[in-house]
């Protein structure tokens, strides 16, 4: 049997209520893998997958309104450790950066005191990850240091910022919304403040068309309501300011970039979203809701696929996926096929019961993997909802004309193998597969279709609306060791009592005990308690009194006072004598009762002219010995006894026997030890009662002390008794000396006071109407003490001691807080706490040891089979730190260890997985472009295609291709055809004589000449322009390739760009085909997006791949510093001999050499004179990494893989079998700077 061990020591934490209005915006999810959510002004740190809080930060004195995580977008070494990192802003424009872990603040940032509107990281460089953007009301914005608190610039703008959205393709790129609308920023740098005010654009509000006025008729069939408004809502951007009744500002909810697919953008009102291009600046899709349907509160669009997740004011989530833009066959004109983006309805979970008080506040989705969701309600709630798939024909009603969602064949892309195993539900990539664009064909391989659906996985629930009362049970002593829990029973205003377990902080039981608001709880024994309620008083004054006795283990109730309680004067207090033998129940207007708890019989009701009670305690000094003495005479009669009843075998134990007879005995004669209480009078003099068995006695009484007023309280512990009254004067008597102290606090009315438990522990806990303080009686001094508006700002409901050093303190926040006896709100060190379940979070390691399990899990070459056991490995480390990575391998799910431990997942995927398990943003992105061209180019020279197609990677790879959120990344084929189809759309809903020009200038561009002539033959002919665009059509039909029209177009051409006219001039040169010519020129003049996106469109792979690497080159430059991306250019190029030398320069060592390794497996990359440089010198680096990890045989093998520059180093590792870890070459700085915090 395993020992059961009792955990003392009680963490300090802050069990959290319902969430203020001002904490609705504050909530984020992580790439850690983490919630943060603000409740009042404290932050909760929520593990989604077990669903517990695991920390509660506390710093701030106002309402917390925003939180952020920092990006995890870089590669992660000992210099730049995996670390949890956080950004909160409150209602008094304080904004905080915590170390999560430790619970303490990097720096705190003040710039205004308003409430903060909104903050985000910047994740778009390589050089600093600390740079974070705050928006200071009314008007500002302003970057700080995040992790200095230092300020970089600050900006103001004429109206005021509501929030602002990164452009996640184009980092110079933001859009502020603002009360009047939103204002573009092209020129966004980290370096100096925007110089322009950007461009301003106002949004007509769409109520304002009468679509939405004018009840749709009924004749026509179905699709009227939504199509109809879009053909009306066609301008909503305007860039002059509306007239004052087309507007009604500010209905706009959200705006956001959508991270799916360059410029376009989102805008949220609570019954529409807009989708716009932002190219053309024109809506290009709505989601409209009925009439009937539930206004949207939110949403937030996707990374891998074109989703979104809608969160509606009901607290329904919706997922609605874009519709593939692939024609139906049935319908015969094309031109009907693409009239506007679509999103579908795919999927939605339950609703939640909204009252006045219970309302749905935002929603967040799982970064990493986009298929969770967390919804967090008024009410303190979090629920967890996960998207899952499940495969088969839908049931539904094939006429709702939706396409069929089919699931991709490959896993952590890679094509499956035979037999190998998958985690079904891994990601919404691996869920959904990619919608097809016009023009392809579908795969002819059969596809599993699935449908989605929402689950709940997980539900946090906040304690209920404060008032609360508090007790805390008995405290522990030796007898109680050995079962002993620390439970903190809480009365609520809606009459149920929650018991919670203080050694995790969750809920023991939640017990429906009355109908009214619980005025007080008293424990008689480590399992059971009594409590009181009182209802509201009737016009005589008289309520209905409810004292419950509750037993926890059965939840058992029943009405201790029998039938009374009806309509009688309120019970004041109830108080169980210290041997849990007898009750005294105080009541308003009535003379107080005693019961024997034990039988729950009445022993005494007290006479009419019995004195007024205002103050009462029980003696704890009682005749305990003289009790044993008769419980062992009567035991030993009783044992007697029973052995005489049953003639039992000798082997029954006598303790058994005994506690048999103890407990008869109790009960058949009632012993009874003589226990006392004080207490006082209106007029101040003290009593002293004495109690035993069923006979009271009246014994001396003590005239009242001058100094003092209305006595309110009285404690007393061994030789202390200590007087409370309501003018704040504390008087402390000592018994043994007979001296009284009296003590004016100053602080009003003295309204509970406390001894805490342990023997000879003398500290006193009292409570006044603004805070609390803790004394100690032997010295007559305060030792700590607290106070609303000076240290802290909510105000203390309840007190009671929780151990012999704790005080837990219930505050009008709605949060029961257990402090140290200083009484410092503090948060605590994640790690020293003692969870239920296991979480799987690597940033809770220590850098080196999270690096260490990374490099545990992404390779084991070493063995033949893969182990997820970590003490089975050569690992040099400190057994406490290599107990704490065993445990996080242990918290993993079942299926992500047979995953890991399946021989089929092959190195790629084993990469990608592990960098989604870490939530490596770098890493992630990395991995999957890696993976993607590594198999499609060892696919292309197995086929073995000539060189001149090469680079490009061959049109008909049956591996698909990258998803389009990746952008200029991708394939120029799929590239190509996703921005025709674009356009083409466009083209459905331009407006007005400027988009059909902007529509004009992209065909010229991606070489539609007929199309563009089309449209320029459409201009008006009172339109300035008209002469100049009817030549610019007879210019592009009449274009040959003779030599002098050449020669001349090109000068004209040339011409223009020199004179500041360059999109002219490139676009004349993309007539004459050109278009290298005018690559060079954008990114001459800096163009370089622009110069990317038009070598893709219309060059040649050969050509496009040198525009490409020039870009790489410039931005490995130390201007632009943004290898990371020049990186990714080179991957999708093909150049993996170039990718390996950049990583290994920049000291990538573990990805560099697990990079090159994927490469020579799959073939891209050969051993031969050229690369085996790199190649040892990658490995032999990786090496010296593992071995100052302390993976000693990962070291070896890799350093006798590389060659002859391994030789010294697998030398070194066999010589000093125990020397112990060593730094590797660059990172002892890194190394010296752990141990000392270590």
């Amino acid at each position: 049997m395993i020992p059961y061990t009792v955990n003392i020591k009680l963490a300090a934490r802050t069990l959290t209520g319902t969430l203020n209005l001002q904490n609705r915006t504050a909530v984020d999810w992580g790439w850690q893998g983490l919630i943060a959510q603000g409740c009042h002004s404290s932050i909760l740190i929520i593990d989604p997958n077990t669903s517990q809080t695991i920390q509660v930060l506390e710093r701030h004195k106002a309402n917390v309104v925003k939180v952020k995580w920092s990006r995890e977008n870089y590669h992660h070494s000992l210099s730049s450790p995996y670390s949890l990192r956080l950004a909160s802003g409150d209602a008094s424009g304080k904004i905080i950066v915590w170390d999560v872990v430790s619970g303490t603040a990097h720096c705190e940032i003040q710039e205004h005191s308003k409430p903060i509107q909104d903050l985000e990281w910047l994740w778009n460089q390589d050089a600093s990850r600390d740079l974070l953007l705050a928006v200071h009301p009314p008007n500002y914005i302003v970057l700080w240091n995040g992790d200095t608190g230092t300020k970089l610039w600050r900006r103001s703008y004429a109206e005021n910022i509501l929030s602002f959205s990164f452009d996640p393709f184009d980092p110079s790129n933001m859009a502020l919304l603002t009360s009047e609308g939103i204002v573009f920023i092209t020129d966004f740098s980290h370096s100096k403040p925007p110089a322009s005010g950007g461009k301003k654009v106002y949004i007509a509000s769409p109520h304002a068309s009468p679509a939405h006025t004018k009840p749709p008729p009924a004749t026509v069939p179905a699709p009227t309501g939504a199509k109809k408004a879009l053909n009306k809502v066609k301008v909503l951007i305007t860039n002059e300011k509306p007239t004052a009744e087309a507007v009604t500002l500010n209905d706009c909810l959200q705006l956001s970039y959508l991270p799916s697919k360059r410029s376009h953008m989102l805008l949220l009102y609570p019954r529409e979203i807009l989708i716009l291009d932002l190219e053309l600046s024109q809506t290009v899709g709505v989601v409209a809701i009925e009439r009937s349907g539930v206004p949207f509160i939110q949403v937030i669009p996707c990374a891998q696929r074109d989703a979104l997740y809608c969160l509606h004011e009901n607290g329904c989530i919706t997922l609605r996926v874009c519709r593939s833009t692939t024609a139906a066959p049935d319908e015969t004109d094309p031109e009907q096929a693409v009239q506007e983006l679509v999103y579908d309805l795919r999927s939605q979970c339950d609703a939640i019961r909204v009252t006045k008080t219970v309302r749905p506040y935002r929603m967040v989705i799982c970064p990493v993997n986009e298929n969770n969701a967390a919804l967090t309600v008024s009410d303190g709630r979090v629920m967890l909802w996960e998207l899952k798939t499940h495969t088969g024909k839908a049931m539904s009603n094939p006429s709702s004309g939706l396409s069929p969602l089919y699931s991709p064949i490959s896993f952590c892309g890679t094509p499956l193998g035979q037999n190998q195993k998958r985690i079904l539900d891994l990601s919404l990539n691996t869920m959904i597969g990619q919608g097809l664009l016009t023009g392809e064909a579908p795969s002819l391989s059969p596809q599993q279709e699935v449908q989605l659906k929402f689950l709940l996985t997980g539900l946090l629930s906040g304690l209920p609306l404060p008032p609360f009362c508090l007790r805390m049970c008995p405290p522990l002593t030796t007898k109680n060791i050995s079962h002993y829990q620390p439970l903190l029973a809480v009365g609520t205003s809606n009459g149920s009592v929650l018991v919670y377990n203080l050694t995790s902080g969750l809920l023991h039981k939640e017990l429906s005990v009355h109908s009214c608001e619980v005025k007080g709880i008293e424990w008689v024994s480590l399992t059971s308690f009594l409590s009181v309620a009182t209802s509201a008083p009737n016009n005589m004054g008289m309520v209905r009194n409810e004292l419950q006795h509750v037993d926890l283990p059965t939840g058992r109730c029943f009405a201790f006072r029998g039938e009374r309680g009806n309509d009688e004067p309120a019970i004041e207090m109830i108080k169980v004598s210290h041997l849990k033998q007898y009750l005294v129940v105080v009541f308003r207007d009535k003379p107080l009762e005693l019961w024997d708890v034990r039988t729950g019989s009445l022993l005494r009701e007290m006479a009419k002219n019995f004195p007024t009670v205002t103050a009462l305690e029980w003696s704890p000094s009682h005749n305990l010995k003289s009790l044993k003495k008769k419980q062992m005479a009567a035991r030993e009669a009783m044992v007697r006894q029973t052995v005489s009843d049953a003639e039992q075998s000798v082997e029954s134990s006598v303790i058994s026997l005994l506690q048999d007879a103890e407990s008869k005995s109790e009960t058949s004669q009632a012993i009874s030890a003589r226990e006392h209480f004080v207490f006082t009078d209106t007029d101040g003099q003290v009593y002293h009662i004495t109690v035993e068995g069923n006979t009271v006695k009246d014994g001396a009484r003590i005239p009242p002390d001058g100094s003092m007023g209305s006595i309110a309280c009285i404690a007393w512990k061994g030789d202390t008794l200590v007087l409370g009254d309501v003018d704040g004067n504390l008087n402390f008597w000592d018994l043994k000396a007979r001296l009284s102290r009296g003590i004016p606090t100053h602080r009003g009315w003295v309204k509970k006071i406390r001894f805490a438990p342990g023997k000879g522990n003398q500290k006193l806990l009292v409570m006044y109407t603004d805070g609390a303080e803790v004394w100690d009686t032997k010295e007559v001094q305060m030792v700590s003490s607290l106070r609303i508006g000076r240290n802290v700002n909510y105000r203390i409901l309840d007190i009671d001691w929780c151990t012999s050093d704790k005080v837990t303190l219930a505050s009008d926040d709605g949060c029961i807080r257990v402090l140290e006896m200083a009484m410092k709100s503090a948060s605590y060190r994640m790690d020293e706490q003692d969870l239920t379940d296991p979480v799987w979070c690597p940033y809770l390691l220590l850098p080196r040891a999270a690096l260490t399990l990374k490099a545990f899990l992404q390779l084991q070459p070493w063995s033949g089979s893969f182990t997820m056991d970590i003490s089975q490995v050569d690992y040099s480390e400190k057994e406490e730190i290599k107990g704490l990575i065993q445990e996080q391998l242990n918290s993993m799910s079942n299926d992500m260890k047979s995953v890991l431990q399946d021989p089929e997942l092959n190195l790629l995927q084993r990469c990608l997985l592990v960098s989604r398990l870490f939530g490596d943003e770098s890493d992630l992105h990395f991995w999957t472009v890696a993976a993607h061209y590594i198999q499609a180019f060892s696919q292309a020279r197995q086929l073995s295609v000539p060189p001149a197609e090469g680079p490009q990677g061959p049109p008909g790879t049956p591996q698909g291709h990258l998803d389009i959120c990746h952008d200029t990344l991708c394939e120029s084929n799929y590239f190509q055809k996703f921005q025709l189809e674009r356009v083409h759309l466009q083209e459905v809903k331009r407006s007005s004589y400027e988009h059909t020009k902007k529509c004009a200038d992209q065909l010229l561009l991606l070489g539609q000449t007929d199309r563009a002539v089309q449209l320029l033959l459409e201009t008006s002919a009172d339109n300035p322009s008209y002469y100049c665009d009817s030549l610019k059509a007879c210019l592009v039909t009449t274009i040959t390739s003779s030599g002098p029209s050449q020669s001349t177009i090109k000068l004209v051409a040339t011409n223009m760009i020199a004179n500041g006219k360059l999109a002219e001039g490139v676009q004349l040169l993309c007539l004459i085909d050109k278009a290298v010519d005018a690559c060079r020129y954008l990114q001459t003049y800096g163009e370089w997006n622009r110069a990317a996106w038009l070598a893709k469109v219309r060059l040649n792979p050969a050509e496009s791949s040198d525009v490409l690497k020039r870009w790489a080159e410039h931005l490995c430059s130390p201007q632009v510093n943004h290898k990371s991306k020049a990186v990714l250019v080179l991957l999708s190029l093909g150049c993996f001999h170039k990718v390996g030398e950049m990583l290994h320069s920049m000291r990538y060592f573990d990805r560099a050499a697990l990079f090159i390794e994927a490469c020579l497996k799959y073939g891209v990359m050969e051993a031969n004179d050229s690369t085996n440089k790199l190649i040892g010198a990658a490995f032999v680096d990786y090496a010296r990494l593992l071995r100052s990890w302390g993976l000693r045989e990962g070291a070896a093998l890799w350093a006798s893989r590389a060659g002859g520059a391994g030789e010294q180093l697998l030398e070194e590792l066999f010589q000093g079998e125990g020397a112990g870890p060593e730094p590797s070459p660059g990172e002892e700085e890194a190394e010296q700077g752990l141990d000392t915090s270590e």
